[in-house]
């Protein structure tokens, strides 16, 4: 009989826990040690035998008999540590962690190599969305130069909530946390963080050129309203948190994270609650989508478990395993900085309700090259304010920020100011 492909797992948390309830199906695969923060944590796995625990991640990474070490920690710390002496003590790595692939990831696929070891990591971008195995093999053949795409479920799901409910953002993150959606501290998913990991590993992989995070823009969803949802209803537009990248004519990566009006007609309009989707757009295939869970125990375990087998297929087939799942991008892109992007504005404003104040919006938006596609005043409140609604045309982002600042100088107040999906 065929030996088994031992299996190292760093991590038995709610992933953790869906790859080890999954891998008891595979005969050829053999959890041999798990390393857990505490052995003692009662844990209800039927199955579990607690003498494979340990709290010494070390006894793992260095031992000898484990042919694949899965890191679901999550984190730099210890995580990246872990990685790279597994990696020189002959491991080959499977891992869900987006932040340390966005941070660390030039040096740690640099340490793969230099040991021929293979770093799969699909389930670090969409949960249980193939999306990583599929671009680097069957649209291989593809120049992909847009992606679009909704990679955090917690932002979905509150941005889905408010919409419905026409709720507060408040008032749903609150519900968001009750129910396990949103952390104690949402920092990571709501102020965009999570899905900028996301994007930049993505576009780094799609564009085959490596993205720096700290080059990403990123702008979360806490600034929000309900009226903005109503509004973007009434004009044609749902919205969403929108992780996309780009590649222009020059070669060069326009790679962010922000809300956007995306329009109804659109497959991410209705993309709703935790669900994820990533669209593609190049030639020759054109447009495609693909949509799923993007988070949970058995929607990531799916992707984790597929790249264990993947690579267990490969051991003793070669001295160079799954070669096109390599990094193969050294050249850093050149990034477009978000002042000089060229994009559409849903602009909320509330102004004292006097003769002319739209037309002196107006102007002011014409002083800086922005045409305006519709200008709507909605009401007007008992302090004898009016809200004004603004969608404009494509203009320059540094055009807009310095339009704004003249309009808030003018005494009304910018309530909102996001981009339109174009």
């Amino acid at each position: 009989m065929k030996n088994k492909i031992k299996i190292g797992l760093i991590g038995l948390g709610t992933v953790g826990s869906g790859v080890f309830k999954t891998l008891k199906n595979f005969d050829n695969i053999e959890i041999a040690k798990i390393a857990v923060k505490n052995i003692n944590k009662p844990r209800n796995i039927e199955g579990l035998d607690n003498s494979l625990l340990t709290d010494n991640p070390c006894e793992i990474v260095k031992n000898p008999d484990i042919d694949i070490v899965v890191e679901l920690i999550g984190g730099l710390e210890p995580a990246f540590d872990l990685i790279a002496e597994a990696l020189k003590n002959g491991k080959h790595i499977v891992t869900a962690n987006k932040e340390l692939l966005a941070k660390r990831g030039e040096e740690i696929f640099a340490i793969a190599e230099k040991y021929n070891k293979v770093i799969l990591y699909e389930a670090a971008i969409a949960g249980g969305i193939p999306i990583i195995m599929p671009v680097k093999t069957i649209l291989a053949g593809n120049k992909i130069n847009h992606i679009e795409a909704i990679v955090n479920g917690t932002t979905n799901y509150i941005l889905t909530k408010m919409d419905v409910e026409s709720a507060q953002y408040a008032d749903v993150l609150k519900e968001a946390q009750k129910l396990g959606y949103a952390e104690a501290d949402p920092t990571g998913d709501v102020e965009g963080f999570d899905a900028a990991y996301k994007i930049a590993t993505l576009a780094s992989i799609t564009f085959n050129k490596r993205i720096k995070i700290e080059n990403v823009y990123r702008e979360g969803i806490t600034k929000i309203r309900a009226e903005d949802m109503k509004s973007a209803n009434d004009l044609g537009y749902k919205i969403k948190l929108i992780a996309s990248a780009h590649l222009n004519n020059n070669g060069e990566a326009d790679v962010r994270v922000h809300p956007m009006l995306v329009s109804k007609k659109s497959t991410l309009a209705h993309i709703d609650y935790v669900t994820n989707a990533v669209s593609l757009s190049g030639h020759p295939v054109g447009s495609i989508t693909l949509s799923g869970p993007g988070a949970g125990e058995f929607p990531t375990a799916s992707s984790v478990v597929g790249d264990i087998l993947a690579i267990a297929a490969e051991l003793n087939t070669s001295d160079y395993i799954l070669p096109m799942m390599r990094c193969r991008h050294s050249e850093d892109a050149v990034m477009v900085n978000i002042e000089d992007t060229i994009n559409k504005y849903y602009i909320s404003i509330n102004a004292h309700n006097n003769k002319g104040v739209i037309g002196k919006i107006g102007t002011i938006c014409a002083n800086h090259d922005i045409s305006l596609a519709s200008i709507v005043q909605r009401c007007v409140s008992d302090d004898n304010t009016a809200d004004i609604t603004v969608i404009t045309e494509l203009v320059k982002e540094e055009n807009m920020r310095n339009a704004i600042k003249l309009i808030e100088a003018d005494g009304n107040k910018v309530n909102s100011l996001i981009r339109v999906q174009v």
